[in-house]
């Protein structure tokens, strides 16, 4: 049976040519900027009766480029997971998804390559919405200009969209969005993507440590190069029980303990005991209380987790779940 909602990987379709409606960008976060460009999607889809679609590259186009010059620092901090970009794509009504593979091939293809073999032939687009600074290409080469030759000559309509701001006049970006997690900034997280920010995935199995000392925790891997704070937070853990569950979660490497400089997301859920391990789990993240710390012995460390968990109970005192 044909997908619902299909992810595609290579281009041109092989099960649909119904035209579309694209826009093109990595939607790291999927930010109220990309709400909006999606929801302006949407909007045109409807009215054409086109498949909104959004094209997007994996690795982000500026993390090849670092990793090519082996410039690390240059990488860009991931605020969303492969999968979580996906659902929050779908969630604001992309109905088609292409996940090209940024590759050599990609970065050396011809802006016009990239117009005839992804977009005409590959999506038989008709409708295409790109940010006023757009380039594609080989060494950026393709601009807003050929775009619309290109689409005077295949039939395809080019519109542009400005930067979104936010209350104040200042730019929803992601990169606005990395500086407000990377300090922990929870209630401009929240502004700059209208909910709480969430992370998902399976749980996996640990070392066990907080249950030998009484505090049990799910543990979730991260992307490499995430770019929340690494600290304690207030969190709810959905989709292992019929209702959210309290928690406290720990973002870091675990210095205390662990030598390796895995960061793992773990959360302690209050009052509850879930069968979790294989389940998949989404955190969401309420407050910032305290920097990741190393701390000099086990006592130490438990009392501080023990203060964790006092002011977890009293922010769910205060504001509910």
């Amino acid at each position: 049976m044909k997908p619902a909602y299909p992810i595609y990987r290579t281009l041109p379709r092989h099960d649909s040519a119904r035209p579309s409606a694209v826009t093109i960008g990595n939607f790291d976060g999927v930010h109220a900027g990309h709400q909006a460009i999606l929801e302006r999607l949407g909007r045109a889809a409807a009215e054409r009766d086109l498949a909104p679609t959004v094209m997007t590259f994996e690795p982000h186009p500026r993390a090849w480029f670092a990793q090519l010059a082996d410039r690390p620092e240059l990488i860009p901090a991931r605020i969303s997971s492969q999968r979580d970009k996906l659902k929050s794509l779908l969630h604001h009504g992309a109905e088609q998804i292409v996940l090209m593979r940024f590759n050599h091939a990609v970065a050396n293809m011809s802006a016009t390559a990239f117009i005839e073999k992804w977009l005409v032939r590959g999506l038989a687009t008709r409708w295409l919405l790109v940010g006023t600074d757009f380039r594609y290409g080989h060494r950026r080469s393709g601009d807003i200009d050929l775009l619309r030759q290109a689409g005077r000559h295949h039939g395809f309509e080019v519109q542009t969209i400005e930067d979104v701001v936010d209350d104040e006049g200042q730019r929803i970006s992601s990169s606005t969005l990395r500086t407000a997690l990377a300090v922990g900034e929870q209630d401009r997280v929240r502004a700059l993507l209208g909910h709480s920010f969430r992370v998902s995935g399976h749980v996996i199995h640990g070392r066990k440590l907080g249950r030998d000392i009484g505090f049990p925790t799910i543990n979730l891997r991260v992307p490499e190069h995430f770019a929340a704070r690494s600290a304690v937070y207030v969190v709810k853990v959905h989709g292992l029980a019929p209702e959210p569950l309290k928690a406290v979660a720990s973002l870091g490497i675990r210095p205390t303990v662990q030598h390796d400089g895995e960061l793992i997301l773990e959360a302690h859920i209050l009052d509850a005991q879930p069968n979790a391990y294989g389940k998949l789990a989404c955190v969401e993240f309420l407050a910032y209380l305290r920097d990741e710390a190393r701390f000099p012995d086990l006592p130490t460390m438990i009392a501080a987790i023990k203060t964790d968990i006092q002011r977890t109970h009293d922010y769910f005192a205060t504001h509910g779940l």
